[in-house]
């Protein structure tokens, strides 16, 4: 196991020290660089984003209540990541169909066919009441908006990862503290944990696969699925808590290009009646 000291501050001659009193009493430790652990998580937010493209698929959101069962909602995402805009449309079930998000020049929208209104959201409120936020569905920002606290070698059952501890750098975040598991081969996100400012854990995500899918510009990893546990949202149920899961599932993941129009509140009133 690899221990990263994070702290920009701490002295040459400090982390000497204690690297030597680490190989000294095991002979298995040694030093991250810095650099390094600056580099993966630098990877692991491209991996996020679909810059050079458009891209468009199908999700599938199961929410599931402890004792109260399942509710399922599909729904159409469109991203333009290099104008960040991003439309969400609701398919199903028939209840919710025509409903719809849009993000632009930094606002989010939501589109209620009922009452034929736009109405402001923000990237913290649920999708849809689930225990996925908004932002869940767009580009991650680790290493913009995050400094990184520490970086651990670690196992994360077959996977060989970095587990980072990360504290915001900037306000507007939905997490001021979060914990990454990240692939050291691919940069790939394949756990998080997010944390009040206190500490408390608040959500784990897991993202066991993602699809690959080859493009002229570049391959693009893609989560076949997202589970998020809402850590403050359980129920006992025996002699066990379970909390409030929300699976999202992505389906027929394309990078052609997308019609502008999508990215604007004429569509969504458009799509609405169809």
């Amino acid at each position: 196991m690899k221990l990263f000291f994070a702290n920009k501050k701490i002295n040459k001659a400090t982390v000497a020290v204690a690297t030597i009193y680490l190989l000294g009493l095991c002979g298995l430790y040694a030093q991250i660089q810095y650099s390094d652990a600056e580099a993966l998580l630098k990877l692991a937010e491209n991996n996020t984003a679909f810059y050079e493209t458009d891209f468009s698929g199908r999700y599938t959101v199961v929410q599931e209540k402890p004792g109260e069962g399942k509710n399922l909602t599909e729904a159409i995402m469109y991203r333009r990541d290099k104008t960040e805009k991003w439309t969400i449309l609701v398919t199903g079930p028939a209840s919710e169909k025509g409903k719809g998000y849009l993000q632009y020049d930094g606002n989010i929208w939501f589109f209620d066919p009922a009452d034929r209104r736009f109405t402001f959201t923000s990237a913290q409120d649920k999708f849809q009441n689930t225990n996925a936020n908004n932002s869940d569905f767009a580009p991650q920002h680790y290493s913009r908006d995050y400094d990184i606290e520490s970086a651990v070698e670690t196992k994360l059952g077959a996977f060989d990862c970095v587990l980072f501890s990360l504290v915001a750098k900037v306000d507007n975040v939905d997490y001021p503290k979060i914990k990454l598991w990240v692939t050291k081969n691919d940069g790939l996100v394949r756990k998080k944990e997010d944390y009040s400012l206190s500490g408390q854990l608040l959500r784990t995500t897991a993202i066991p696969s993602y699809q690959i899918i080859k493009t002229p510009q570049r391959n693009y990893a893609v989560p076949v699925k997202m589970l998020i546990s809402d850590n403050l949202r359980g129920k006992k149920i025996g002699d066990k808590v379970q909390y409030e899961r929300t699976q999202i599932t992505i389906s027929n993941v394309s990078f052609s290009p997308v019609d502008d129009i999508v990215y604007t509140k004429p569509y969504l009133e458009m799509m609405s009646s169809k």
